[in-house]
């Protein structure tokens, strides 16, 4: 195997690794407020502003069926709601309903000691280097599943 094969082979490996780790934290502060990873993640999409799902789908790197899903699911038990989408007919915004921002809501003071524990094991300007490179690592897949 090349260098190159391997530099790939890890970096997926690495984060398919990291995927599951913070699945699995995800899981343990979404459990509390009653609902799932994949729901927050779908929620936090609309937290700011109401999009429609292909436009949660793209921000979250998810299939616009999955999101679909998720999101029928967050309205038939009243934790999100579709607005009319001024910019196209058929393709419903998504936002949350108080009762989503309530559930999210729960999840903050966990989510702040998680952050807070994870940035004091790392240090605050190495965290931020990791980051950064999970931004370069995207943006430069990106180039790739946008231009097939």
């Amino acid at each position: 195997m090349s260098e190159t094969s391997e530099l790939l082979s890890g970096l997926a490996l690495g984060a398919f690794r990291l995927n599951g780790q913070f699945l699995q934290i995800a899981e343990g502060l979404a459990r509390p407020a009653g609902i799932t990873p994949a729901w927050w993640q779908v929620l936090g999409a609309v937290l700011r502003e109401p999009l429609p799902v292909a436009g949660i789908a793209r921000v979250m790197g998810m299939t616009r069926q999955g999101v679909q899903r998720i999101a029928d699911l967050l309205v038939e038990r009243g934790l999100a709601e579709y607005r009319p989408n001024p910019a196209h007919r058929r393709a419903k915004l998504l936002q949350p309903t108080a009762a989503g921002r309530e559930a999210i809501a729960k999840i903050a003071p966990g989510h702040q000691e998680l952050a807070d524990r994870l940035v004091g094991e790392l240090g605050l300007d190495q965290a931020r280097q990791c980051l950064e490179a999970l931004h370069r690592l995207s943006a430069a897949l990106d180039h790739f599943t946008d231009h097939p």
